[in-house]
């Protein structure tokens, strides 16, 4: 079936494979060792779970990183703002929702990994192939504005903290310069090899764990309090605005198309079908593990502003600016003061969600234009998408606590606005057979996926209707809301529409 000129995807010449942009070329990627009896089990099926090889920690091991390094979105400053804004004004009684929100960030990243591994492509490479033009076109800023909200919320959240690890001395904006550099720190590792950047990686999570566990042994909060709020599901009028905040905050729409591209840095014969599910098995365990840690550093930072600030006057006036100030006067110095405890681990996950976002605009970018650039020369394009307008918002809002709070509540917004233009394509992938092959997603886990994804998108949606109508007054201001609301909810259900009737016409996976 032909396509019409206005069906082709964006600026790239089909007949010409070899110059189509890859998300890792095939000297990067880490080579997965092959057991002894791997030779025979390629001449068959293979055996154990979902029929791949049974299981090997050395295997895990080659594996394990993608799945950290997409874990890092949930911890970024916009994450730790809404836990200690929940802990603070809500106490123990959101760490179940905390919880479950995790659970359905894990049911989405698995899916984006399994598009990735199953295909050999990523969400932004196959939106471009399955949309037209126009609509490509639009994803792709879509993508972009969600990328540019989360980096200036980042950036902002390293220059509090090296404000905050310099007691003032360097001021914001100073630290969003210092920050913009990790770019080069990021190409810099980059060029010795992926396992380098994931070695990074983990030592940035593990100075969040070390640094927010700290904290939370010197809160002291009550155990029985903290397993109540897990496992007993609480909810009221006070708190529901802070509920939908820790559940928004989870699903960024640019980790979606990145975990897809992540998966990709191993090798996988995509020929040899037991080669794919081993992959999947693999990345599923590892992007679980990285989810919990996630969760758990969560959870410390959530209950030791319960413990701290819950039914207090300063609750409600707690933000990243002034956190680490007012732990300071309720905790004390000590041997070693908490104001930098929690400026170290402020640092540590503002620095690896700032480096993540490059690379993750890296991705949307060749993905959804598909051509071929430096990549020093395409982060450099992707950090100054977001630093140039963040150094005028530090410069602008350097010196009032309050404007920052509601530039993040503006940019919370703008990232929810984009939640059902990743969501919605990745679903629709993930559930075609002509895309997918064997491993598309079976009736029950769609079902599954629907429901976690009208749940997030109603979410948002309650987040921008109780935004819009507490900020947008006046005839033109309304004027303008509803017909940007009536186009926003047309694209959707186009979106869900084209997704249905998707008819592949470049790309199938192999069987």
């Amino acid at each position: 079936m032909s396509r019409s000129e206005n069906d082709r995807p964006l600026l790239v010449d089909r007949n010409d494979e070899e110059e189509e942009e890859r998300a890792y070329d095939e000297t990067e990627k880490v080579h997965i060792v092959r057991d002894e009896d791997d030779n025979e089990r390629d001449l068959e099926y293979g055996v154990g779970c979902g029929g791949a090889p049974p299981f090997s920690w050395r295997k895990l091991w080659l594996f394990t990183g993608p799945g950290f390094l997409m874990s890092i979105a949930f911890l970024d400053p916009g994450n730790l703002e809404g836990d200690l804004q929940a802990g603070a004004v809500a106490g123990y009684s959101l760490l179940w929702l905390l919880m479950w929100a995790t659970a359905m960030g894990l049911l989405v990243q698995l899916l984006s990994a399994r598009l990735g591994v199953a295909t050999g492509r990523h969400l932004a490479e196959l939106c471009r192939e399955e949309y037209p033009t126009w609509a490509g076109m639009v994803l792709w800023v879509m993508a972009e504005l969600a990328l540019i909200g989360s980096d200036i919320q980042e950036v902002i959240g390293s220059a509090i903290a090296i404000k905050i690890l310099t007691n003032g001395l360097l001021p914001l904006w100073a630290g969003v310069i210092i920050t913009a550099l990790d770019c080069f720190v990021f190409l810099f590792l980059e060029n010795y090899g992926i396992r380098k950047l994931e070695a990074v990686f983990a030592v940035l999570i593990g100075t969040m764990a070390v640094a927010f566990a700290w904290m939370f042994g010197q809160a002291k909060p009550s155990g029985s309090e903290l397993l109540v709020g897990i496992l007993v599901p609480k909810l009221s009028s006070r708190t529901i605005q802070k509920a939908v905040g820790v559940v928004g905050c989870i699903i960024m729409p640019h980790n979606v198309f990145l975990h897809s591209a992540l998966v990709q840095s191993r090798e996988v014969n995509k020929r040899q079908k037991y080669r794919v599910q081993e992959a999947i098995n693999y990345y599923t365990i590892e992007s679980t593990i990285a989810l919990i840690v996630s969760f758990v550093i969560n959870l410390f930072v959530t209950t030791v502003f319960a413990k701290g600030f819950y039914n207090t006057d300063l609750a409600d006036s707690i933000g990243l600016v002034n956190a680490g100030q007012y732990l300071q006067d309720k905790y004390g110095g000590g041997l070693f003061p908490i104001l930098y405890i929690w400026g170290i681990g402020l640092l540590a996950a503002g620095q690896s969600s700032t480096i993540t976002g490059t690379y993750a605009g890296q991705f949307i970018m060749g993905g959804f234009l598909n051509f071929k650039m430096k990549k020093w020369l395409r982060a450099l394009i992707t950090r100054s998408c977001a630093i140039i307008p963040t150094i005028i918002v530090s410069l602008v809002f350097d010196s009032s606590e309050a404007t920052l709070d509601v530039l993040n509540e503006w940019l919370n917004v703008l990232q929810s606005i984009q939640i059902p233009f990743a969501l919605i394509p990745l679903l629709c992938l993930v559930s075609k057979e002509q895309i997918m092959g064997s491993f598309k997603i079976g009736p029950f886990y769609q079902t599954i996926a629907w429901l976690v994804a009208a749940l997030v998108i109603m979410i948002n949606g309650y987040l921008l209707l109780e935004f819009f109508s507490s900020e947008v007054s006046g005839v033109i201001y309304t004027g303008f809301v509803t017909v940007f609301t009536a186009s926003y909810g047309a694209f959707i259900v186009y979106l869900i529409a084209r997704g249905i009737n998707f008819t592949p016409w470049h790309f199938k996976a192999e069987s």
